[in-house]
C-alpha cells in the first residue's frame, strides 16, 4: 500500500509596512486578535489590487493612517512560513515609509479591526520568541536583516 503524497501548503499573498519611529530604531508591529504572532501592518492583496494599493489601503484599515504612496519604498518581496496560519506560506511585498504618518500617535499608537496589539519593537535587537509572544517569519526572517543591511536600524527612513 502507498502513501497519498503530501499536500502542498497553501500559499497567500499580501502586502506590509515597516513604520520606524522617527526617534528611535524601532519598528511598529501588530498583532491580530486571537494570535500570539506580532507581524508588520499589512494584509491579503485583492485579486484587482497592485502590492502598493493594497498596503495604503490595509495601514488605513487597521491604523487609521493615510499613507502618501510617494513615500513608500519597495523594500523587498519574500516567500516564508505565514505566522498564523498552519501549513501555509505566504509570499509578502514589504514597503517602507519615508518620514512619519500624519496622525501617527507614536506613543500610543492606535489600531482597529482585526488587530488587538500595536507595539514598537527594537529593529537591532528583536525579542526572542516565547509562548506567548512571537514575530512572523516575514519579519524575523526577511525583513529585520533587509532593514539592516540597508542601515535603516539606526533611525527613520529619509
Amino acid at each position: 500500500m502507498s502513501k497519498s503524497p503530501k499536500q502542498s501548503p497553501k500559499s497567500v499573498v499580501v502586502a506590509a509596512v515597516c513604520l520606524i519611529h522617527p526617534d528611535r530604531p524601532e519598528l511598529l508591529m501588530v498583532r491580530k486578535k486571537g494570535t500570539s504572532s506580532f507581524m508588520l501592518p499589512g494584509g491579503k492583496i485583492e485579486s484587482d489590487e497592485e502590492p502598493l494599493a493594497t498596503a495604503v489601503r490595509e495601514i488605513a484599515e487597521e491604523l487609521h493612517l493615510d499613507l502618501n504612496p510617494d513615500r513608500l519604498d519597495l523594500l523587498g518581496s519574500w516567500t516564508t512560513d505565514a505566522a498564523n496560519e498552519p501549513d501555509t506560506h505566504v509570499t509578502g511585498t514589504v514597503f517602507a515609509y519615508r518620514g512619519t504618518p500624519d496622525g501617527l500617535n507614536v506613543q500610543e499608537p492606535r489600531f482597529f479591526n482585526e488587530i488587538d496589539q500595536a507595539e514598537w519593537f527594537p529593529i537591532a535587537d528583536l525579542p526572542q520568541d516565547t509562548a506567548e509572544r512571537s514575530f512572523a517569519p516575514l519579519t524575523r526572517n526577511h525583513v529585520i536583516p533587509e532593514l539592516l543591511a540597508r542601515g535603516l536600524a539606526a533611525g527613520q527612513v529619509n
